[in-house]
């Protein structure tokens, strides 16, 4: 797996194609809408929770659950920012490409010959399983943030994809040759 500073898409060849193009992302299970209905609830709840307690004598009560509503924005606001980072595997005749790119948009580009490339994964592990992307003795972890389930499916399908390109290759003669 060489690292490299190029971070732009990779293209086909000529008369080659895409067998595989993935993007990742974080999984965020509550959208623009639904942030907007939560903060309006934990706002109005809170603001009359407030006015209750200074009709009680306790104003500064009333204060601290503005502390609180703001707090629980600032939460989901980073939280979103972290959800800028995605990372991008494409496969084509001649290469597999892995870009990663971080919540900052700090940008970490990836190639290898598919040939060599070997997709690791331990079905057993559960919760842990990791999908490792392996080269000439170098190991890249890709889709970290993804739930266990989606890692599963994404290095199967990366798994099946290398084994096709792989076999389809080897009927054309372009595999390394056997040495006798």
């Amino acid at each position: 797996m060489e690292r490299v500073d190029d971070t732009s898409p990779l293209e086909a060849p000529p008369g080659g194609s895409l067998h595989f193009d993935a993007r990742l992302t974080p999984h965020r299970s509550l959208g623009s809408k639904g942030f907007l209905i939560v903060m309006i609830f934990i706002g109005v709840v809170s603001f009359v929770a407030g006015i209750v307690f200074t009709l009680m004598g306790a104003w500064p009560v009333f204060g601290f659950f503005g502390l609180d509503v703001a707090a629980i924005y600032l939460a989901f606001r980073w939280n979103y920012r972290a959800a800028r980072a995605y990372e991008t595997v494409q496969l084509s005749d001649t290469a597999l490409k892995i870009r990663k790119v971080d919540a900052k948009g700090n940008e970490t580009a990836y190639v290898s010959q598919p040939y060599w490339v070997r997709v690791q994964y331990d079905k057993e592990a559960e919760e842990e399983v990791a999908i490792d992307i392996t080269s000439h003795g170098r190991r890249l972890t890709v889709g970290a943030f993804l739930a266990p389930e989606e890692r599963l499916q994404f290095g199967e399908a990366l798994r099946f994809e290398l084994d096709r390109l792989r076999r389809h290759r080897g009927h054309r003669g372009f595999a390394p040759a056997a040495t006798n």
